[in-house]
């Protein structure tokens, strides 16, 4: 059986072989191993692919050996659920479903929840459960709480907003602390508000991109996962930059909700270790 070890703690001397030795004692071969020290933090992360069978005794041990306050799970074949947020565009939404239906991740996208129905024939075309959830006559408040009653009810491992278009109440934020993952453009970030791409033709720009990042109470200032871009020049119209834009926000997103999904995220402080 394959199984994803993760482990994160203060930084000690010999962890990497604390973790292996105890590994060899009781016969798990390790296939793949990934480490990173956060040397000003005093972090050390480290993600480990293993096969064998682990006994129940096996994270106690390891727990035991490590500094106090250790943070080790272990992760098996199952699919990382998934609950994804959306509005009116399909791009990243499409993405992500078309990923499911081709088994290209290990990813369970549980449901969508949306403020219009507008993409719901999209969601049921690939038999993902919808739900329209309007924000009309709602608070902020009150709307992000019959969202999170729904969500709840999955009570999913990840919350991907795919091109969600409405800020997210700091309750709501609290309430999936570490769950939530989003897409922006950036390499913009002079251009905020409606059309950004347009925002950018005007300025002349030679480079866009997208963001992926961990959703905090700083509007879109959480910790980022990854990021790509793309070069355009003065023949590219704000119409073509926004259509090359769709296309990175696309693949980011997926990739960001790939890499959670095989557990190679950690969340450091307002930044992130990702293994690739």
């Amino acid at each position: 059986m394959s199984i994803v070890l993760t482990t994160q703690c203060r930084d000690d001397v010999g962890l990497i072989a604390k973790v292996t030795g105890l590994c060899y004692e009781h016969n798990l071969n390790i296939v793949r191993n990934n480490e990173f020290v956060d040397k000003a933090g005093e972090r050390f992360f480290m993600r480990t692919e293993l096969t064998g069978d682990v006994g129940e005794q096996f994270l106690p041990q390891l727990r035991s050996v490590l500094p106090d306050g250790a943070q080790v799970h272990l992760h098996g074949n199952e699919k990382t659920k998934v609950v994804l947020l959306a509005t009116k565009e399909a791009h990243c939404l499409g993405g992500m479903l078309l990923k499911q239906y081709e088994n290209a991740f290990n990813v369970e996208i549980q449901a969508v929840i949306a403020n219009y129905d507008t993409l719901k024939p999209l969601v049921e075309g690939f038999g993902v459960p919808f739900h329209l959830v309007s924000h009309q006559g709602l608070t902020r408040e009150q709307h992000d709480d019959a969202m999170a009653q729904v969500i709840e009810q999955y009570q999913p491992d990840f919350i991907g907003l795919a091109k969600y278009m409405r800020v997210l109440s700091p309750q709501f934020v609290a309430r999936f602390s570490n769950q939530i993952i989003n897409i922006h453009h950036s390499f913009l970030p002079a251009f905020i508000g409606a059309k950004p791409y347009h925002q950018a033709f005007e300025r002349g720009v030679k480079i866009i991109g997208a963001t992926a990042h961990f959703v905090n109470d700083e509007l879109d200032e959480g910790p980022i996962i990854m990021q790509d871009v793309t070069q355009v020049s003065h023949a590219d119209s704000a119409e073509a930059m926004a259509k090359m834009g769709r296309d990175i926000e696309k693949v980011v997103f997926c990739k960001a909700i790939q890499l959670a999904a095989e557990h190679k995220l950690f969340i450091n402080g307002n930044k992130t270790v990702v293994f690739a």
